[in-house]
């Protein structure tokens, strides 16, 4: 680590988890700790959870897990340093010069290089389209699109030409090595044809990533050639799943909300008419990453999504991935024309500023979409509709809004309020029971029985571990009774030396320092889901004491059966003995 421990310490205590998780996902209190949908894996129930006091997260679905630095890390693809950087700035903490290691310096200079390479990319781009006449093709279609000159310019807009290593010798010429080209997305390199451009004969679309340097491209072919669309492929510096094209306008707009639409040639037409909060993914429906990424700026969402049958299952799927977050969604309804550029060019600004404030709660067009799959004149029909209307109503967690919606669609749909009310309680708790079932019946119950062997065995040391986070005082009380030695392998052994000497220099413990003791990511995930192990609920003192006894003669007897199983026979009088005294073993509390 090239920060000093007590800077990263007065980084991390000024940066509260659960506000800068809570600035991804919507979290939700319960008890002590704060519960999600997990934003690094789908599910429709939280199993992500935050705690406060201990200043650590851990999902119990997908096993992600850490502290504040490390959401950041994994979540926004940031190293150590950036995370860091990122917080002190939100934090207002000015960053002494960092020593960066060789390591850390090789990758940080990497990133810059293709972010070069791809800059030059784009100027060169932008100037075959706009200064040579083998771009004038691409400059008119542009012009035929509606596009100004200004537009053109503002985006960087440009054009590959038509020779497969254009662009290949130019930046070659610049005096980038080949593998930092292929690198950046730009070239693919083979045996048969050696370097060749993954652009040709297309206008090209730069790609920027948040800050507003150039990561990707997005091609359209100039013909019929096929495929019609390409982008960069994924690199050290572009994630589509992670990236919306123009957020790095779009989130200084001062207009309401964030339009998503389904394509770049959209957002650049919407920016063009004055719509400057619109953003579009990059070949790929909307993913968790896309909607944490809105969520920094934003709690609403309009999607301006194609008016035709695909973009419809596009906005329902989008509305569900937005609300696992905690954004709202509103649905601008783009009829007679298929998608925002016609519309505009059609009917103007004001139309869309109309279709704007028009726009469809998701949920409302969700439920009106699904009504025209049923007869509704059909009694029986219309009992399946309000079936379906349950179960879409059901997946909305607040009580309050939820109520609402039932009123308002019993009310449009002349449904019997009552019994829809009634339908959407039981949708959700089967909902649930279908969930827990799914995960037993995934499993073979030889492998139950493994998992589940395997879980009593480790859990003890988990759970003596987290007590001891949560009850500094146990340290004196388990003094000469417990120590490091007591726990296994790497993982719990490295966790109970650092939680030990934690105590030992400062007679508190830090939870969240203990996950940055250790530098590979699966270690801190584990360091952090054992801090965040579930202690058992116990009513009084004499059941909590108990449970406590039992878990210390545990960990105690499995570290001295280990030890006789290694077969020391020089030890195993004193380890028998040990053993004969456990049982009387008593610790107060």
């Amino acid at each position: 680590m090239y920060y000093s421990d007590e800077i990263i310490e007065e980084v991390r205590s000024r940066s509260d988890i659960v506000d800068i998780i809570g600035s991804y996902v919507s979290l939700k209190q319960k008890g002590t700790s704060y519960s999600a949908c997990c934003p690094f894996h789908h599910e429709k129930t939280p199993s992500f959870y935050v705690s406060k006091e201990k200043q650590v997260y851990h999902c119990f679905g997908c096993g992600a897990a850490g502290n504040v630095f490390t959401f950041l890390m994994e979540y926004d693809n940031l190293t150590f340093p950036e995370a860091i950087r990122q917080l002190a700035d939100r934090s207002g903490i000015s960053l002494p010069e960092q020593q960066l290691s060789e390591t850390e310096r090789r990758e940080q200079n990497k990133k810059q290089l293709l972010k070069e390479i791809n800059r030059t990319a784009a100027g060169y781009f932008h100037y075959l389209l706009t200064k040579t006449s083998h771009g004038k093709k691409g400059l008119d279609y542009f012009h035929e699109r509606g596009l100004s000159d200004e537009t053109i310019t503002s985006f960087g807009l440009g054009y590959s030409d038509i020779y497969e290593n254009d662009l290949y010798k130019y930046l070659s010429g610049k005096g980038y090595k080949d593998s930092d080209i292929r690198d950046a997305g730009l070239i693919d390199i083979s045996e048969q044809k050696g370097a060749t451009d993954c652009f040709w004969n297309r206008v090209m679309v730069p790609i920027t990533d948040i800050n507003g340097k150039v990561i990707a491209f997005g091609g359209r072919v100039l013909g019929d050639g096929k495929p019609k669309y390409v982008n960069t492929k994924a690199t050290a510096v572009f994630d589509k799943s992670r990236n919306l094209f123009a957020m790095n306008l779009a989130r200084r707009s001062k207009r309401r909300g964030i339009i998503l639409c389904e394509g770049y040639m959209d957002v650049i037409a919407m920016h063009q008419a004055g719509f400057d909060n619109a953003t579009a993914t990059l070949g790929t429906a909307v993913t968790l990453g896309h909607a944490g990424l809105v969520k920094r700026y934003t709690e609403e969402v309009y999607l301006a999504y194609d008016s035709d049958e695909a973009g419809t299952k596009a906005a329902l799927k989008a509305i569900d991935i937005c609300r696992e977050v905690g954004l709202s969604t509103r649905v601008i309804d783009l009829k007679p024309h298929k998608d925002p550029d016609e519309f505009i060019k059609a009917l103007g600004r004001e139309a869309f500023e109309e279709r704007l404030r028009d726009a469809k709660p998701g949920i409302v067009f969700a439920v009106d979409t699904a009504s025209k799959n049923f007869r509704l004149s059909d009694p029986e029909d219309k009992s399946r509709f309000g079936r379906e209307v349950a179960r879409i109503l059901s997946t909305i967690e607040d009580a309050m809004t939820r109520h609402n919606y039932i009123d308002s669609i019993a009310e449009t749909y002349r449904l019997d309020r009552d019994g829809l009310k009634q339908q959407v309680r039981e949708y959700g708790t089967a909902a649930e029971e279908r969930r827990l079932a799914d995960e037993v019946m995934r499993e073979t119950k030889p492998e139950r029985e493994k998992k589940a062997s395997a879980f009593e065995q480790e859990k003890s040391y988990g759970l003596l571990l987290t007590w001891m986070v949560n009850d500094t005082g146990l340290f004196e009380k388990l003094d000469g009774i417990i120590s490091e030695e007591d726990f296994p392998g790497e993982g719990y052994k490295d966790i109970a030396h650092a939680l030990f000497e934690q105590y030992r220099k400062n007679g508190v413990v830090n939870p969240a320092a203990l996950v940055d003791i250790f530098t590979e990511p699966d270690k801190q995930r584990f360091a952090a889901a054992v801090i965040q192990a579930e202690l058992p609920e116990e009513t009084g003192p004499e059941e909590r004491e108990k449970a406590l006894n039992d878990i210390v003669k545990r960990v105690k007897t499995e570290r001295i059966d280990r030890e006789l199983s290694e077969g020391d026979l020089t030890r195993m009088p004193e380890l028998i003995r040990e053993k004969s005294g456990i049982d009387k073993l008593h610790i107060r509390l």
